[in-house]
C-alpha cells in the first residue's frame, strides 16, 4: 500500500512502513530542521510543509499515518489537551480523511493522553472515527520490545476497509524477561536533571529519549556504566536508540542548531516499533477476541481497547508484542559519549539527598565515586 505521513518528524513512522514494503507518497511536515532530515532521507517523495494548507492527499494512497503533535497532551506539558494549539492540528486529519476516502488510519501518541482530562483526548478522536464507519483499535507499546531505551507509546489503527485493527495489534504478545543485574555487570540509564521526586530509571536501558526544550537546549538522559563512569550518550547513539542509522538527522544542522538534533529524535516514533506495526498488515493472523473485557468505569482509557462496529472492549494485552534479543545497552553503544559534568553530578546528588527517594542500594555511592573523579579532573586541567 502507499502511505501519506501527516507530521511526519524526521519519518520514524514512514521509515519503518518502508521496511515492511510499504511505499511513501507523501511526507507533511512544517518545522525546518525535520524538513531538512526529509529532505535528505526521502529525496524521491513528495513533501507539502503547513498541514493547514494541504488540499488533499495523494490519489495513490490508502493508508494515512500521523505522529500528531504531542505538547498539549504530554505529562511533561502543559497538559491543554486535544483542542490546544499545536495537538488540535489533528483536526486536519479527519479533514483529509474525509477529502479521500482514506480506509486506514495509524495514529502515535504519548500515553498520557489516555488519562488526560478524564481520557477526552481519547473521546473525542474514537468519536470522530465511529461517525465516519471505522472501527478502531489502539495498543501501549514499549521501545523495550525491540531496543534498550523504556519508552511506551499509543498505537492507534483506525479501518473501514479490508483490515481489522485487532488483528494488526492484537495477536503478538509477550512476557518481558525479568533481568537480574547488577550496578558491576549492566549499565543503568537515569534522568539527572530529576532526583526529588522521581528517577527516569532502566535497567540495562535508557529511560525514553525526551525531545528536550523549546530552545534546543538539549536533555539526553545519563548512563551510569559497569565500570562506574556516568555519561550522556553521543547523538548518534541517541538515533540507534531509537532504531535509526547514525546520522540520520545529520542534515539538520544545515537548517538549525546541532543540538535540535536532539528535539529530533526525542520526538520520533522508534522505527522497529512500526516497522513491526506494519508487517502485521500483510501477517494474514486473526485475533480470537479471547483476551476481550468488560471497559472499566474508571475515568481514563485502559491499556488497550478496541471497537467492533457495535462495542467497546477493554483489551487484556501487555505492552511488548515481541521481545527481541540484543546486546546488553554498554556493548550496544558505539560512541564515547560525554561525561557527565561535575556540576551536573553536583546538583543531581543534592537532589537525590534532599529527597526521600529509595535508590538501588550502591548507587548513589557510584555517583559520589564519579563527582570525585569529575572534581580530579576539574583540578588537573586548571594545573
Amino acid at each position: 500500500m502507499n502511505v501519506a505521513g501527516l507530521f511526519a518528524g524526521i519519518g520514524g513512522i514512514e521509515l519503518g512502513f518502508a521496511e515492511a514494503g510499504f511505499e511513501c507518497a507523501l511526507l507533511c511536515e512544517n518545522w525546518a530542521p525535520a524538513e531538512a532530515v526529509l529532505a535528505s532521507r526521502f529525496p524521491s517523495v513528495e513533501k507539502h510543509g503547513d498541514i493547514t494548507t494541504l488540499a488533499d492527499l495523494p490519489g495513490e494512497a490508502c493508508l494515512l499515518t500521523a505522529g500528531f503533535p504531542c505538547q498539549d497532551l504530554s505529562q511533561a506539558g502543559m497538559a491543554k489537551g486535544i483542542t490546544g494549539r499545536r495537538s488540535g492540528l489533528v483536526s486536519h486529519v479527519f479533514r483529509l480523511v474525509d477529502r479521500s476516502a482514506i480506509p486506514t488510519v495509524v495514529l502515535e501518541n504519548v500515553p498520557f493522553m489516555l488519562q488526560l482530562d478524564s481520557g477526552r483526548a481519547m473521546s473525542v478522536l474514537v468519536k470522530a472515527f465511529e461517525e465516519r464507519g471505522y472501527r478502531w483499535a489502539y495498543r501501549i507499546i514499549n521501545t523495550l520490545s525491540f531496543l534498550p531505551q523504556r519508552r511506551e507509546r499509543v498505537f492507534f489503527v483506525a479501518s473501514k476497509g479490508d483490515f481489522d485493527p485487532c488483528d494488526i495489534l492484537f495477536t503478538d504478545d509477550s512476557a518481558f524477561p525479568e533481568m537480574s543485574t547488577s550496578l558491576a555487570t549492566h549499565a543503568h540509564g537515569f534522568y539527572w536533571t530529576e532526583g526529588t521526586r522521581g528517577l527516569g530509571w532502566a535497567v540495562d536501558a535508557i529511560p525514553t529519549l525526551k525531545n528536550g526544550s523549546t530552545v534546543g537546549i538539549p536533555s539526553p538522559p545519563a548512563i551510569l556504566l559497569p565500570d562506574g563512569r556516568i555519561i550522556k550518550p553521543d547523538i548518534r547513539d541517541a538515533e540507534r536508540l531509537q532504531g535509526f542509522e547514525e546520522n540520520w538527522t545529520a542534515p539538520a544542522e544545515a537548517a538549525g542548531r546541532s543540538s535540535l538534533r536532539w528535539s529530533l529524535v526525542g520526538n520520533a516514533v522508534s522505527v522497529p516499533v512500526a516497522s513491526w506495526l506494519a508487517g502485521r498488515f500483510s501477517a494474514n493472523t486473526r485475533y480470537a477476541c479471547d483476551r476481550d473485557r468488560p471497559m472499566p468505569t474508571a475515568r481514563r482509557w485502559p491499556h488497550a481497547a478496541r471497537f467492533d462496529g457495535s462495542r467497546v472492549s477493554m483489551v487484556d494485552i501487555g505492552k511488548f508484542p515481541v521481545h527481541r534479543t540484543r546486546p546488553p545497552l554498554h556493548q550496544f553503544l558505539r560512541h564515547e559519549g560525554s561525561m557527565l559534568s561535575e556540576r551536573a553530578t553536583r546538583g543531581f546528588l543534592s537532589r537525590a539527598d534532599a529527597s526521600s527517594l529509595r535508590f538501588v542500594p550502591g548507587f548513589k555511592d557510584r555517583v559520589r565515586a564519579h563527582l570525585r573523579s569529575m572534581e580530579h579532573a576539574v583540578l588537573s586541567a586548571a594545573e
